[in-house]
């Protein structure tokens, strides 16, 4: 585990590395963020990629990244670690199995011995803060309160939310029986006031780590529209989301003081204002 003085060093701290195939670039990466550190015995990883709707990245986690992640955890997590992968499909057409079974999840489960959890259907607990005016209650999965939270985002700009990063992933965790309230979506409740709605949702459960795909990224919106022109080429690693997420939307070209839920969260959540290291 890391010591007070580790913690603090490496909390604001944003690691990037070029990649072209995600097996070179990932163990350098994640070396570089001391993660085997953060990983302690005995406590289960979830991992959160993106997979909103069932549909190809860069709109959503590409599974050859995760296969490359599930490789290194196994090889440098402390042994006996459950590893599993958990994610709530958005769409109210779909549902997360056809997102799995569509974008290799499910077949790489198979090859690699790994469980995939529906998070929509996971068993909930109640988690209240009043300090929270969007979501003053909530109900969540309790296996992410049970995990290291692992969040695999990619890089996208959202038509409502601004930008669709690592604290926005945070929404697969809401279950549609309490969120989709008649909407088209099966999230549609966090359409009313976006920006406090993941705010709140982050007050209660941030990832632990993020490790975002900025290889393509997508610079219009998160399921339509161009890709980034030129393409970042990058992963982003981080345990500080805003940090992380601040760092990202500059990717996009945009300004993260613009982006409501990362202004809100920067000096609550994290900073935004991290430090940027760059790994050979």
């Amino acid at each position: 585990m890391l010591n007070g003085k580790e913690q603090m060093h490496i909390c604001d701290t944003v690691w990037t590395r070029r990649c072209d195939v995600w097996r070179s670039a990932l163990p350098g990466l994640l070396d570089a963020a001391g993660l085997p550190a953060a990983l302690r015995s005995g406590k289960r990883i979830l991992i959160k990629p993106n997979l909103v709707e069932n549909l190809p990245p860069p709109i959503t986690t590409p599974v050859g990244l995760v296969e490359a992640l599930l490789e290194y955890l196994r090889e440098n997590a402390p042994g006996g670690v459950e590893i599993v992968i958990g994610e709530g499909c958005g769409s109210k057409e779909d549902d997360t199995w056809r997102a799995f079974a569509g974008q290799g999840y499910v077949d790489l489960s198979q090859r690699c011995g790994v469980p995939l959890i529906d998070l929509n259907t996971e068993k909930l607990v109640s988690v209240a803060n009043p300090h929270c005016s969007r979501w003053p209650q909530m109900f969540l999965p309790a296996i992410v309160f049970e995990s290291f939270l692992l969040s695999l985002p990619v890089l996208k700009a959202h038509s409502l939310a601004g930008v669709t990063l690592t604290m926005k992933n945070m929404m697969g965790l809401a279950p549609p029986a309490h969120y989709q309230q008649g909407g088209h979506w099966k999230k549609a409740a966090f359409h009313h006031r976006i920006q406090e709605a993941i705010f709140d949702l982050n007050r209660y459960r941030a990832p632990d780590f993020t490790l975002l795909d900025a290889t393509v990224g997508m610079c219009e919106a998160h399921l339509w529209g161009a890709t980034c022109d030129p393409p970042p080429g990058l992963l982003v690693a981080g345990y500080d989301p805003v940090a992380v997420d601040a760092f990202a939307t500059g990717l996009l070209g945009r300004d993260w003081r613009q982006i409501g839920h990362i202004r809100l969260a920067d000096g609550v959540l994290g900073t935004a204002a991290g430090t940027i290291v760059e790994v050979a």
